[in-house]
């Protein structure tokens, strides 16, 4: 059987997927800076350098 979605639903399932990983990427972040919960360095590097601002410019140009 095959199932399919229109593009509009694939690309609101996709921008939905992509700010709640935004969202989770922010509050570990924040969780590490404010609690001092475990992130490994590079982690927190690539977090705040490369894949925070990453989403935030695809989301904003998928119309987010």
């Amino acid at each position: 059987m095959k199932y399919e979605i229109d593009s509009e639903t694939a690309d609101r399932i996709t921008l939905c997927c992509l700010k709640d990983h935004l969202s989770y990427l922010q509050e570990e972040l924040k969780d590490h800076k404010e609690n001092g919960s475990y992130m490994h360095p590079e982690d927190v590097y690539n977090s705040e350098n490369v894949l925070i601002p990453a989403l935030e410019t695809i989301i904003d140009y998928c119309g987010g």
